[in-house]
């Protein structure tokens, strides 16, 4: 197998839709994301986990979104009873909020998974906000850094990596970005003050994973770039928040990205300084955009030193857990 191919794999996490997975664990596939319907009983979870797991030529991230409340993949084995979404069990308190979280932690855990893209540490400022609202812990950017450490530290006590999202701060959109591209007009230091904020408290605590969203921030770029593939954001990220681990953009196939052309995109956020990508599928098209990237990095060094670089990261993220 191709070494540099190998590489460029892991820098994917894909979804069971469309059915390629498995021979993409075989070349490498950095790790599977989870959905509500790929989960039907405990037993049945446990089971696809192990058998994908043996599929896989390096330990794969088994990745899910489970927040609580309206992002939750587990609620088929849960028979309608539902966690709190991170809004309500904030408001609970931070004792409840602990004890919730450590709940989750363990559940997941018990299937077999080790990645968990939560908390969400944005600071929900728009009150017609349509994507965070309850996701959000508060609108109070200190109850969101306090939130953001206390599950993100008891993750970590499992064995479960915490990912905090989505960075600079979703929570001033009026947009959804699974539809569009929102644009969040605030100057630099506005950000900073709100929004940028938990994700600073975050990467002080050395935060493993951010994922990028896909966000206009003007304060970024004046051109509707999404900061998921804006140098200016992701070199704001490593150098102005000193963050050092896996920068992973949001799922790759919603509307405030994919109007950059599917093979560009991914290109241009490599360059940019993302590490992993997230697709919701793994059909053909999916592994054709890996293969076509793999073939521009074959001529082109800049490219494939990030891959490299990126690959470093992720396996030295995967024997840290």
């Amino acid at each position: 197998m191709n070494e540099l191919k190998e590489k460029l794999y892991q820098m994917f996490i894909l979804g069971l839709s469309g059915g390629e997975y498995k021979s993409a664990l075989q070349k490498g596939l950095g790790g599977i994301i989870f959905f509500k319907d790929d989960i039907k009983s405990a037993s049945q979870f446990r089971s696809l986990i192990k058998e994908l797991k043996s599929y896989a030529k390096i330990p794969p991230f088994m990745s899910i979104d489970q927040e609580g409340g309206r992002v939750e993949r587990t609620e088929n084995i849960h028979n309608g009873k539902k966690y709190l979404s991170a809004k309500f069990a904030a408001e609970k308190g931070d004792e409840f909020l602990a004890k919730q979280t450590d709940e989750i932690a363990k559940e997941l855990v018990s299937y077999g998974i080790n990645l968990n893209f939560a908390p969400c540490v944005d600071v929900n400022t728009n009150p017609d906000n349509p994507i965070i609202g309850e996701r959000a812990f508060s609108s109070d950017t200190n109850t969101v850094c306090r939130c953001g450490k206390s599950v993100s530290e008891i993750y970590r006590k499992n064995g479960i990596i915490p990912c905090v999202k989505h960075f600079p701060g979703h929570g001033d959109a009026n947009a959804d970005s699974h539809l569009t591209l929102p644009q969040i007009d605030l100057s630099l230091e506005e950000m900073e003050k709100t929004h940028i904020k938990p994700f600073k408290c975050a990467c002080d605590d050395k935060i493993e994973m951010v994922m990028v969203a896909h966000l206009h921030c003007t304060c970024f770029e004046k051109e509707p770039i999404p900061t998921s593939l804006s140098l200016n954001a992701l070199s704001y990220l490593r150098n102005k928040l000193h963050f050092d681990g896996v920068a992973i953009s949001d799922d790759m196939v919603m509307k405030g990205v994919s109007a950059f052309g599917e093979v560009e995109a991914c290109i241009m956020g490599i360059k940019a300084g993302l590490n992993m990508f997230i697709y919701r599928n793994s059909d053909q098209k999916t592994i054709d955009i890996i293969e076509q990237i793999y073939q521009k990095a074959l001529s082109d060094s800049e490219l494939s030193e990030k891959i490299s670089k990126s690959f470093e990261k992720i396996i030295k993220l995967k024997n840290q857990y």
